[in-house]
């Protein structure tokens, strides 16, 4: 893992800080997705997101987890295929300049690929978050950023780190553009 960290794509993790943000200044919505581990990555980013990235006096993120409707995912995988269980989802859901966070280990998951395809039709921006060389998922995505490392459990957590990182850097972003008096309000109650 150690050598993991030190070749995390910090570059790339701070491009996504910046697509994010610029999606939350517009008041987009940020969408997630992913399967097995990276299905509960998706998720905890999405509580990150809305709960530790958001400030007192400022507007909400817009965040949804396409991974926590275990009813419209069965629906889909039953009736349709497992293939389109977040691209018919995101059909209802995406518009033009929301962002799509997509994770997938190998980058080669094919509902995530479907459901990139579905954003990048949407003209929303695409977050990929891959381990080992990317997988397709990386040359389809705006922003890749790729796992130095092929071991599932080490790429999972690393994902997980990245989301950290990620929603710490927002937190930290939005309430450095509050007002000084918004921030005034802002106390610890013990």
């Amino acid at each position: 893992m150690e050598a993991v960290l030190r070749a995390m794509p910090t570059t790339e993790i701070a491009a996504a800080v910046d697509l994010l943000l610029a999606a939350y200044q517009a008041d987009r919505q940020v969408l997630l997705i992913g399967n097995g581990g990276s299905a509960a990555t998706a998720s905890h980013f999405a509580c990150d997101l809305s709960k530790g990235a958001r400030q007192p006096g400022r507007r909400p993120w817009r965040v949804i987890a396409l991974t926590d409707n275990v009813p419209v995912l069965t629906a889909w995988a039953n009736d349709v295929s497992y293939e389109e269980v977040f691209a018919r989802q995101l059909d209802a859901l995406i518009n033009p300049d929301d962002a799509l966070v997509a994770i997938s280990g190998s980058g080669n998951s094919p509902n995530i690929l479907k459901a990139v395809r579905v954003a990048r039709e949407r003209h929303a921006v695409t977050i990929g978050l891959t381990g080992g060389s990317g997988g397709a998922l990386s040359l389809l995505v705006d922003l890749c950023i790729t796992i130095p490392a092929l071991e599932p459990p080490l790429i999972e957590d690393a994902h997980l780190m990245v989301a950290h990182l990620v929603s710490c850097c927002l937190r930290e972003e939005t309430a450095r553009a509050m007002p000084s008096a918004a921030l005034s309000g802002i106390h610890n109650p013990g």
